[in-house]
């Protein structure tokens, strides 16, 4: 179904919102790599291949198949990956309270958009915990839908967590844009039907982002009146049908 009005912005969280691969994600798994006596370390070149996987619990896991095989040779192997999600997401809200910067624009926008009356939602991998660690109680509020962590069973480039919070809101991709800073990401807006802006981080720079709608190094430029003008462009042509 065609729908020409925007009437809700869709949001991932990490690389997208904040910069918390860099500043929180990579800290927070050594954190917890040293907590339970592991002697691994995730060092930046190395975290920006095992962003291939979304999904913390599943990143660790990836690790283990190409670095660390007699981990997973355990009987007790996945309930010792879910206690080592566990810390790390731990570590995680600890930096968090810290204070991990939003990225340039960022809450401007949301504050913005939710005055222009635009709905808001995050369609993301990363736990409900991280999620509520990052954002001030005040923004988390202009949030309408969070799809987050376990909500659904196939993780990003996969759909679902976009088909589920459209399903919430109750519209049609058409009337939505998406927000992501990754590949996977984009993947799996677009292939919930999402037209698609990118913030590109220093993980994601060299990603493939062949299909997005704006390709920017930040939001701090972006407007509500040019998120509905590239919204108009996208959905008035055959760009994306």
């Amino acid at each position: 179904m065609l729908w020409f009005m925007l009437e809700a912005l869709i949001f991932d969280v990490d690389g997208t919102l904040a910069d918390t691969e860099r500043d929180g994600h990579r800290p927070a798994f050594n954190a917890a790599f040293v907590e339970l006596g592991l002697g691994w370390h995730w060092d930046e070149a190395l975290y920006g291949e095992l962003l291939a996987v979304t999904g913390g619990k599943e990143r660790i896991r990836f690790f283990c198949e190409r670095h660390a095989p007699e981990f997973l040779n355990q009987a007790d192997a996945a309930a010792r990956i879910r206690e080592l999600h566990a810390a790390k997401t731990r570590h995680y809200v600890a930096l968090c309270a810290q204070g991990i910067p939003l990225r340039p624009g960022i809450e401007r926008l949301l504050r913005e958009a939710h005055a222009a009356g635009l709905r808001l939602a995050i369609a993301t991998t990363t736990t409900p915990e991280n999620v509520n660690a990052l954002l001030a109680p005040d923004l988390l509020a202009l949030f309408e839908k969070v799809g987050a962590g376990d909500t659904v069973p196939n993780k990003k480039p996969a759909p679902d967590i976009y088909q589920w919070v459209l399903a919430q809101l109750a519209l049609p991709a058409s009337a939505c844009l998406a927000i992501e800073d990754s590949a996977n990401g984009l993947k799996a807006s677009r292939a919930a039907g999402l037209a698609t802006v990118i913030t590109r981080t220093g993980y994601t720079n060299d990603h493939d982002f062949f299909g997005a709608l704006a390709l920017l190094p930040d939001l701090a430029q972006v407007t509500v009146p040019l998120l509905r003008h590239w919204h108009d462009e996208a959905y008035g042509s055959d760009k994306i049908m």
